[in-house]
């Protein structure tokens, strides 16, 4: 019997909650009024593969009992697989050429900073190898010229690393990235756009990780936070 849980799952998620799972533990378990991916014990394990915002509320309520451990992916590899198009030929795949880091969880994080320091909550990214498998569709996605992503497969969990505490956030800044510092240096340190680092420093600063010490014209400058 297909489990509530499991209607809509998508490849990339049922293969990360088997890869976490552990013999003894209840999958697709409920916890009124909840299901939850993985329950061990007083621990419970959420995949979210995205859309940090539309777990938000799910995970404040679960801690208020259970530890929580959250794992997101973030793609450190990546192959592009099309689908033919109707009858048409298998398409050649492709490696793309962007490259995941840790630092990319900001981009969801920024749903909900504050929780990275509450006691029960670890955060884990799954640094992966994935296959993202795209369908034509010419009347969506025009930026992509038809071609909008069906799901994704994971190939290989390549890394994995675990944020628990403010000292997790700090380390995620640059080791040589001289204080202080704005966005737009973080920015370079990262190799990522602003947008991004103008996120990771909202985070930071909502968990007490960085100080804003002043300003550089218009931009705020910071330093780490000291422990």
């Amino acid at each position: 019997m297909t489990s509530v849980g499991t209607l809509n799952e998508k490849p990339l998620h049922a293969a990360l909650k088997l890869a976490y799972a552990e013999s003894g533990d209840l999958l697709e378990a409920v916890v009124e009024p909840y299901v939850v991916d993985i329950r061990r014990g007083s621990r419970i394990i959420e995949i979210q593969t995205r859309n940090f915002a539309a777990i938000k509320a799910k995970v404040t309520a679960l801690l208020e009992g259970y530890d929580v451990l959250l794992v997101t992916p973030v793609a450190v590899e990546k192959r592009i697989v099309k689908l033919p198009k109707g009858d048409g030929a298998p398409l050649p795949a492709r490696r793309s050429p962007k490259r995941g880091m840790v630092a990319d969880v900001f981009d969801e994080l920024v749903s909900f900073p504050q929780l990275v320091v509450h006691p029960r909550f670890t955060l884990e990214v799954a640094l992966i190898s994935e296959e993202e498998v795209r369908r034509w569709e010419p009347k969506r996605a025009w930026r992509r010229h038809g071609w909008v992503t069906d799901h994704r497969r994971l190939v290989a969990i390549v890394d994995r690393q675990r944020i628990e505490d403010v000292a997790d956030l700090i380390s995620l800044i640059p080791a040589d990235l001289a204080e202080p510092f704005t966005t737009a240096d973080l920015a370079d340190a990262l190799g990522r756009p602003r947008r991004l680092a103008q996120r990771m420093a909202y985070c930071l600063r909502a968990a007490d990780a960085v100080v804003p010490v002043g300003k550089s014209g218009n931009a705020i400058e910071y330093v780490r936070a000291a422990r």
